[in-house]
């Protein structure tokens, strides 16, 4: 089953349990895919189009909620943080640092990075083999980290 219709299954079931939030959310999501296919761009969605999609509706929730409680608006940080839970479901599973940590450390292998000046031949690599599965922000720290030795 595509992302589209999931995205339609689910909206159907939030209608019938009245979950006001997880309406509004899967309503956004739906909003972004059909904006994507109405787009011109004569593409089709992919599996990796739908990731970069979700990975930016999850970015702004996270960027919203560091805004809100900043701000001192408790109960819209809270509804940021329920409809990026939601988002978060139909992402792949998100790894953790130790994981992230690994596969960085892997990756320097195979590409032969030791140092700070190979961070340009480094990153890329890891930020594509990572997609989706990591935050970008805590793959590059990761990264700098494995390559000053600590």
């Amino acid at each position: 089953m595509n992302l589209t219709e999931k995205i339609n299954q689910d909206l159907k079931e939030a209608m019938r349990s009245g979950d006001k939030i997880r309406l509004e959310t899967i309503r956004s999501i739906r909003a972004l895919i059909l904006e994507f296919e109405k787009s011109g761009s004569g593409k089709e969605l992919t599996p990796e189009e739908e990731i970069r999609m979700l990975t930016t509706a999850a970015k702004k929730r996270k960027e919203s909620i560091e805004q809100f409680r900043h701000g001192g608006r408790i109960e819209l940080a809270e509804k940021e943080e329920a409809e990026l839970k939601i988002i978060e479901e139909y992402l792949p599973k998100q790894l953790s640092i130790d994981e992230i940590l690994a596969e960085v450390k892997r990756i320097a292998e195979e590409v032969g990075a030791k140092t700070k000046e190979d961070f340009p031949k480094l990153m890329p690599v890891a930020a594509k083999s990572l997609k989706g599965k990591a935050d970008g922000k805590v793959v590059k720290e990761i990264v700098e980290k494995v390559l000053s030795g600590n």
